[in-house]
């Protein structure tokens, strides 16, 4: 254990569009929710898993699974409202509770293949390099720069006709952050506002951990990887 008080903060609102009550959806057997909470908890590492909600059935669900909840208002719960605004209300609120964390974790609660492990080397990254940040990312199966956009009806290359002509593999590697893992301090997420930092570290996962859930078709194919994770 490191001397270090380390939060694991969930963002969990209640509206959800695409997928009506998404946060607490049963997956395999268990409300969506209940992943982050329980593998944050095995953490060797973390030493308080606080949910952050605005919807009493999700803050009931997450104290079942063992998680502390902070209930933000409505105003930090809107579509339009950044994440990050939901961690500025949760320092503030812990504050008052004579809480001060050290580092803080955030983890979505739609990354549910997202394991222990995963949250433990992110940690360690974090720990022992010279960083402001630790975002948790997955490999682009094909490049970005072979992007099209609808033009007039038609398709138009995104970035210029030239790199159409180009293999896949003669680019270089792109990355995508998966939305399952960010590690700062409260001092680096103040001054850029954001996990993204000048110095921000990738801790690279696979595709199959990567599932960030956002649609029904997502839910699908984490309850397919869940199976083959059992098996």
């Amino acid at each position: 254990m490191v001397d270090q008080k380390i939060l694991a903060l969930i963002p969990a609102r209640g509206g959800s569009k695409r997928i009506p009550e998404k946060n607490i959806k049963v997956l395999s057997g268990k409300p969506l929710i209940s992943y982050s909470i329980i593998t944050a908890k095995k953490s060797k590492y973390i030493d308080k898993v606080i949910v952050s909600t605005d919807n009493e059935e999700i803050a009931d669900i997450s104290r079942e699974f063992g998680s502390k909840v902070i209930i933000r208002p409505k105003e930090l719960a809107k579509d339009e409202t950044p994440t990050i605004e939901a961690v500025f209300h949760a320092i503030d609120s812990l504050k008052k509770e004579n809480y001060d964390p050290n580092i803080i974790v955030l983890l979505q609660p739609t990354s549910p293949l997202r394991n222990t492990k995963d949250i433990d080397n992110a940690i360690e990254i974090y720990l022992n390099n010279n960083c402001e940040s630790v975002v948790s990312v997955c490999e682009l199966k094909h490049t970005p720069y072979w992007s099209l956009k609808i033009d007039g009806g038609y398709l138009k290359p995104l970035f210029g006709e030239k790199y159409l002509k180009v293999r896949n593999q003669d680019f270089e590697k792109a990355y995508l952050p998966n939305g399952a893992i960010f590690v700062s301090e409260p001092k680096y997420i103040f001054k850029y506002r954001s996990f993204y930092c000048k110095y921000t570290i990738p801790y690279m996962m696979p595709f199959e951990r990567s599932i960030d859930i956002d649609n029904e078709f997502d839910f699908m194919l984490a309850e397919f990887f869940m199976r083959k994770t059992v098996q």
